[in-house]
């Protein structure tokens, strides 16, 4: 915890959601996905595996729930366990940059804030080509909502998440669309993962108040977030969150 980006440290204080946006952009990333019992959909970048239960329970679809940090995939296996879903989510590790799927082989493809953590081109790329023809990508991602203070740009991009990388909306539209995909829709929204109201409504009362008390049990965890929140919230005001959702060129064949 003591050197823990945002996303590792609440991941492992047992926060469900941990993305850009929040629970409203994954209600909105499902409103446009589409699903359907029986498809095959690939959570890359799953963190603890919230969005993948959702999509298992409430559409009836297989997911194949993936990540490459052992610490999150460890708390996707047991909430996924706990949710009773083990028949339909398969929790695996995985590279976003690499993926070990063939061509084409599943019908939805979901990356709820991953690309911007790696080499962006190639991760999309990626999404792009283990999708069916026809299929869709949804992403999440941050964005400059307006242009950052070179302080705030410093102080999240250099200090609480080094190496990750984002721009704007026309930015990410762009790489998007290099990479395959048409009919491209968009949405966005501010970035409140860290304000009190955003908090509260991502995790509800009750998880919420879990959260905070592991971390001011955890001398570690306190420390952390002491050296981040002000941080962060210099970059606040720049940030907001877009969703892109894509349709890969073609068709089945």
């Amino acid at each position: 915890m003591a050197e823990a980006d945002p996303y590792l440290l609440f991941g492992l204080l047992g926060k469900q959601v941990i993305h850009p946006g929040g629970r409203k952009a994954t209600e909105e990333l499902l409103g446009l996905a589409a699903l359907a019992p029986g498809q095959q959909v690939l959570d890359i970048g799953c963190g603890v595996g919230t969005t993948a239960i959702a999509m298992a329970k409430r559409f009836m679809v297989a997911v194949t729930a993936a990540d490459v940090s052992a610490d999150m995939l460890d708390r996707a296996i047991a909430n996924v366990e706990a949710a009773g879903v083990r028949d339909r989510v398969s929790v695996e590790a995985a590279d976003i940059c690499a993926l070990p799927y063939a061509d084409g082989h599943f019908d939805r493809v979901v990356a709820e804030a991953v690309t911007m953590f790696v080499d962006r081109d190639r991760a999309i790329s990626e999404l792009v080509r283990v999708c069916r023809p026809g299929g869709l990508v949804l992403a999440t991602e941050f964005q400059w909502r307006q242009p950052p203070t070179p302080e705030a740009r410093h102080a999240f991009l250099g200090e609480v998440c080094p190496g990750m990388l984002f721009e704007t909306v026309d930015d990410w539209l762009a790489r998007y669309s290099s990479a395959g995909l048409v009919d491209l829709q968009v949405k966005t929204g501010p970035f409140e993962m860290m304000t009190a109201r955003g908090f509260i409504s991502d995790e509800g009362i009750g998880n919420a108040i879990r959260v905070m008390a592991r971390a001011i049990t955890s001398g570690a965890a306190r420390h952390r977030i002491a050296w981040m929140m002000p941080r962060i919230s210099r970059a606040v005001p720049f940030l907001g969150y877009v969703l892109i959702c894509g349709r890969r060129a073609g068709h089945d064949s």
